[in-house]
C-alpha cells in the first residue's frame, strides 16, 4: 500500500504595518522576514519527494511556495480551496483595536461565534479544505506534496481530521507563520497527524 504525505503550510509573515485585517483582499505580500521563512522552508523540504507544490491563489500564499517550488523545479500550482476563509471585517483594523465591536453597526456580525456569523462557516471551510487535501493526496499518491494555505483554513481541517470541534478559541490555534502540519497516509487512509516549526528561530 502506498504511502503520501500531504505537507499543509501556512504562510510566511506579511507585510502590514496598518495591522489590517486583510483576509482575501490584494496586494499583501510577504514582508523580508516572510521571505526569509520562505527560503527556510525551502530548505527544510530539500530532498523531500514532492510531486508538486501548491498554494492558495493570495500573494502570500504563493511566495511562500515559490522557493520550495523552484528548489524542486517545480511551478506553483493553484488552488482556489486554500484560500483564506471570508470574513465580512476585511479591511478592518479591529485584530488590533477590538473597542470597534462595540459600534452597533457590527452587532449583526457577532450573532453566532459558533457559526461563525462574521464570515465564512467553519463547516465551509473543513469541507474546502477537506476536498483540497484529498485531490492532493490521490495526485501525489506514494510520494509527497506541499500545500500552502492560511491559518484558519489549516486549523479548521485539523480539527476536523482529529474528531474534534470546529468552533474554538483562535488563541489556542496551533499554526504559527510558515509552521508545517502534515498527514500521513497508507493508501487513503490517514495513519498520523505531525506539526514542527522550522522557522521558530527566525
Amino acid at each position: 500500500m502506498t504511502r503520501t504525505l500531504v505537507h499543509l503550510v501556512r504562510h510566511g509573515e506579511v507585510e502590514n504595518p496598518g495591522r489590517v485585517l486583510y483576509g482575501r483582499l490584494p496586494g499583501y505580500h510577504l514582508s523580508a522576514r516572510g521571505r526569509r521563512m520562505a527560503e527556510r522552508l525551502a530548505e527544510y523540504f530539500h530532498g523531500a519527494d514532492l510531486a508538486a507544490v501548491t498554494a492558495s491563489p493570495m500573494e502570500r500564499a504563493q511566495e511562500t511556495a515559490a522557493p520550495t517550488a523552484r528548489d524542486h523545479g517545480l511551478e506553483v500550482r493553484t488552488d482556489s480551496r486554500l484560500i483564506e476563509a471570508g470574513n465580512h471585517f476585511e479591511g478592518s483594523t479591529i485584530g488590533s483595536n477590538p473597542r470597534q465591536l462595540l459600534h452597533p453597526k457590527y452587532w449583526g456580525m457577532l450573532l453566532n461565534p459558533f457559526l461563525p456569523s462574521w464570515g465564512e462557516s467553519y463547516e465551509s471551510v473543513a469541507r474546502r479544505m477537506t476536498a483540497a487535501v484529498e485531490a492532493a493526496r490521490d495526485f501525489a499518491a506514494g510520494h509527497e506534496i506541499v500545500l500552502v494555505s492560511h491559518e484558519l483554513p489549516v486549523w479548521t481541517l485539523r480539527s476536523s481530521v482529529e474528531g474534534r470541534r470546529l468552533w474554538h478559541d483562535p488563541r489556542r490555534r496551533e499554526c504559527t507563520l510558515a509552521s508545517v502540519t502534515t498527514l500521513a497516509y497508507h493508501g487513503k487512509d490517514l495513519t498520523s497527524l505531525t506539526y514542527v516549526e522550522p522557522c521558530a528561530d527566525l
